[in-house]
């Protein structure tokens, strides 16, 4: 007797547990369930447009501070955002230090015990704070193997540390942030 697959059931099922990939793991999963395995012909055909050498755009903030620089800048983000959907930043200014911090709070975030972590497990895009396991969960033709912590300060204003995880807290840093 074959059963068959129900992949929103699947689905379903893993969003529900609000654990995420790394829930998987920590129970102790010996199988990568089919909702993450691509089918090997969509993979040789990604292998085969993927010989091309390609370049991640790098955008350098070097001068941000001068009106005519900051224009370039923005058109050079308009550029890579359009084309590629992400950039690499450098010269931004922020110290190693901040950046080493926020490495940590987002691997110590993961680490926790998943009760911790359900707190913030959520698909409303309004939330300041979301762990979520694939954003598009529901479209995407395969699930990826990955859990994402996003937490947006675009309010920065309006920024209460009370809205965001307690292990994510780096104290109080002196960080310069250029509008």
């Amino acid at each position: 007797m074959v059963l068959e697959y129900d992949r929103n059931k699947e689905l379903q099922a893993f969003d529900e547990t609000k654990a995420g990939v790394k829930g998987l793991l920590d129970n102790g999963v010996a199988k990568v369930p089919k909702i993450f395995v691509r089918p090997a012909e969509e993979l040789a055909k990604e292998l085969n447009s993927r010989r091309a050498h390609i370049q991640v755009p790098v955008i350098d903030l070097g001068g941000i501070e001068r009106l005519d620089r900051r224009m370039e800048i923005v058109n050079e983000i308009k550029a890579a955002a359009a084309k590629w959907g992400f950039f690499q930043v450098v010269e931004h200014g922020i110290p190693i230090r901040v950046l080493d911090g926020m490495i940590d709070g987002v691997r110590m975030f993961h680490e926790q015990d998943v009760e911790a972590k359900k707190e913030f497990y959520t698909r409303d895009n309004k939330k300041k704070v979301r762990f979520v396991s694939n954003f598009d969960l529901f479209n995407s033709r395969t699930a990826n193997w990955r859990d994402t912590l996003s937490m947006s300060v675009s309010a920065y204003k309006s920024l209460d540390s009370n809205h965001f995880p307690a292990i994510c807290s780096c104290g109080s840093l002196d960080v310069n942030v250029i509008f």
